[in-house]
């Protein structure tokens, strides 16, 4: 779908030079002096650098639709993950790269929103936070309470996360899927 640079809206998905890229943030700019330009930060959906472009004023792009389909996480095949769609129940087979750091975040039977374009995945939506597992941590030792102090610990999907001391293994935790962080025992 063409359209120019007044349309411009954050999170739009472009295709610039066979390349598809989201719009992180705009500016429409008029100087004093000058033809008007549109100043941006696109993120390359598939390997996900940001980059800065600029875009002269009424110029034509090519607006890339993303389909949205919400999946549910079945089971792991060998490398691959394997998801149902909730509307057709049709299986997916898709790779680790596909997923990117989403796959850290997924246990057998947790929803997400697969961004489609085509067959082709090209992000995953997860929910801002995830409870997991924790499967292997150094134990607390009694009286160590030093405010703020962290060990790792692995939780049940692999990923490594810094948490509290008081933390042992079987916990559940809440953490956040944007930073991959620890909030808080579920």
């Amino acid at each position: 779908m063409a359209l120019t640079t007044s349309d411009i809206k954050n999170g739009m998905v472009l295709d610039l030079d066979g390349k598809l890229v989201q719009i992180v943030e705009f500016q429409h700019v008029k100087p004093g002096k000058g033809p008007a330009f549109v100043r941006s930060k696109v993120r390359n959906v598939r390997t996900g650098a940001v980059v800065e472009k600029t875009f002269r004023a009424g110029e034509k792009i090519e607006r890339v639709m993303i389909d949205k389909r919400e999946m549910q996480y079945l089971y792991r095949d060998g490398d691959d993950y394997v998801f149902m769609d909730n509307a057709t129940y049709d299986q997916m087979h898709v790779s680790r790269t596909a997923l990117g750091d989403a796959g850290s975040y997924l246990v057998e039977g947790s929803a997400a929103v697969l961004q489609m374009n085509g067959d082709e995945i090209v992000g995953t939506d997860l929910p801002a936070a995830v409870e997991l597992t924790v499967s292997d941590t150094e134990p607390g030792i009694q009286g160590d309470r030093v405010s703020g102090a962290t060990k790792p610990a692995t939780l049940e999907t692999g990923l490594v996360v810094n948490v509290p001391l008081f933390v042992n293994v079987g916990d559940r935790l809440r953490i956040d899927t944007r930073s991959g962080e620890y909030i808080t025992r579920a």
